[in-house]
């Protein structure tokens, strides 16, 4: 995959590289008496997320970086990597700091840095708005001893660029037979990758998902990654959208900004980054992802509005916007992963709808349910590691209104006035039964145009850590319910 993630190492003083910027975190009220007049002059305090750039200084570049609490540590690192992205070498000064502190600032430095590589065959000095550090190093007294936190950062780095690269890669290098064949490399970190397609998916009764897929030449694709863990209990599982183009089908999108539909499998992409978190950090919770992997798009044979076709639970779904495709293939997916894995809980994550982002914005993803401790679990995750939710309400009387006259369910409504996020909540509900689960709307969170935080300007790899932490939170004690 096409991506330029920093690595992040740990040194001593005897590895200091000239070369390098070199980053001070600096607490509020604690500037270096050699850098006062200089701070002075600038106004600098320390504050959260504050920077200096001193280019003058006895060994090269340094900044002073501004430094508050835990998450806004991250947001510290982000901030000194944005004002050095013009440096290939970023050292970040850890030494008597403990890794609660260094580790989130260098954590928040790398993931910022990541920048997505350009399929150009020739080469630009520089690429503008994109870092250009390829390496990040935190100094550190005792470089032999990593230690559990800048092991696990390492993971995390990994698993969210990961998730970035694949929500970036162009549709024709991402069909969903690739996306599936790339899975395969997981398998080196302890995962088990399998892949159904063709009659294998009409055997298990998967009509939904191969009705999206119909119209393409690409055909669908179902992928199930497992992580076995250590306990013996039922897995935590998460489901996917995988849509790796959206034309919207016969109910086909206005062409303007329909390129950003190459990203509508940042539902699928986060779940894989959560499972290799997962794995890279020896969770002893056993887990699985399913994923729904399918183009939807213009064809003699594709689906139509109006159709009924028959899903893996049985039920009957009038077909009325082709544009909805992601409910459906989700239908299938849950239905299979609740039938198959008979899981503690479920959560599932897709670009859906953009309804969500005119309620919350771009800032945070809305949760739906029917378990409102997992919607509070996910949403105290997410408060931990700023992959933020919001708990939004699925009741009785939405589904409802999805009676159809000729079929089990409709598929969704139309109409200027129709609460779409909150339909197809209502409308997913029907496939997992009485398993405790969570659907995260993700449509108005998984890009951003301009580079804010720890994220640059693309994919944001939103999901990977609010499932990891999920799990770390909820599921790996042995003795809870």
């Amino acid at each position: 995959m096409l991506h330029r993630q920093p690595d992040m190492h740990l040194i001593g003083a005897t590895d200091l590289d000239a070369r390098a910027a070199r980053v001070l975190p600096v607490r509020p009220g604690a500037v270096p008496a050699d850098c006062a007049r200089e701070a002075g002059v600038a106004g600098f305090t320390g504050k959260s997320a504050e920077t200096l750039l001193l280019l003058d200084r006895p060994g090269g570049v340094l900044l002073l970086l501004g430094i508050g609490e835990w998450l806004r540590l991250e947001e510290a690192g982000a901030a000194a990597a944005a004002a050095l992205c013009v440096f290939a070498q970023i050292t970040i000064d850890g030494r008597g700091l403990p890794r609660s502190l260094s580790v989130p600032i260098a954590l928040g430095a790398a993931l910022r840095a990541w920048a997505p590589l350009q399929h150009r065959q020739s080469k630009r000095a520089s690429e503008p708005g994109l870092s250009e550090t390829t390496r990040l190093d935190l100094l550190v007294d005792d470089p032999e001893r990593p230690g559990r936190r800048f092991r696990e950062a390492l993971g995390t780095l990994e698993a969210v660029c990961l998730t970035r690269a694949l929500v970036a890669d162009p549709s024709n290098f991402l069909t969903p037979k690739v996306f599936a064949t790339r899975l395969k490399a997981l398998e080196a970190t302890g995962l088990t990758v399998e892949i159904l397609s063709g009659r294998t998916l009409a055997a298990k009764g998967l009509g939904l998902l191969q009705a999206v897929g119909r119209g393409s030449a690409n055909p669908p694709q179902l992928a199930v990654l497992r992580w076995a863990g250590s306990l013996d209990q039922p897995p935590v599982c998460f489901v996917g959208k995988g849509i790796t183009f959206d034309t919207g089908g016969i109910s086909i999108k206005p062409a303007d900004r329909m390129w950003e539909m190459r990203g509508d499998m940042a539902g699928a992409a986060a779940c894989v980054g959560a499972m290799l978190a997962l794995a890279r950090r020896q969770s002893p919770a056993p887990a699985v992802a399913v994923l729904a992997l399918a183009e939807n798009m213009v064809d003699g044979d594709a689906y139509r509005p109006g159709d009924v076709i028959q899903g893996h639970a049985g039920l009957t779904v009038e077909i009325i916007d082709t544009d909805a495709e992601g409910r459906l293939v989700l239908a299938d997916a849950l239905s299979y992963a609740v039938s198959r894995f008979q899981p503690r809980a479920i959560i599932d994550l897709a670009t859906l709808t953009y309804a969500v982002g005119v309620a919350l914005g771009s800032e945070m993803a809305g949760v739906y349910g029917n378990d409102a401790l997992l919607s509070a679990h996910l949403a105290a995750a997410g408060a931990v590691v700023g992959d933020r939710v919001w708990p939004l309400p699925v009741t009785e009387q939405q589904r409802e209104v999805l009676a159809s006259d000729i079929a089990d369910i409709k598929q969704c409504l139309t109409g200027r006035l129709v609460p779409d996020a909150a339909l197809a909540a209502a409308f997913l509900r029907a496939f997992v039964g009485d398993t405790p689960w969570a659907h995260l709307d993700i449509g108005a969170v998984e890009a951003r145009e301009e580079a804010e935080g720890r994220y640059p300007a693309g994919p944001t790899g939103f999901g990977v850590r609010l499932l990891d932490q999920l799990v770390a939170t909820r599921y790996e004690d042995p003795d809870h319910p």
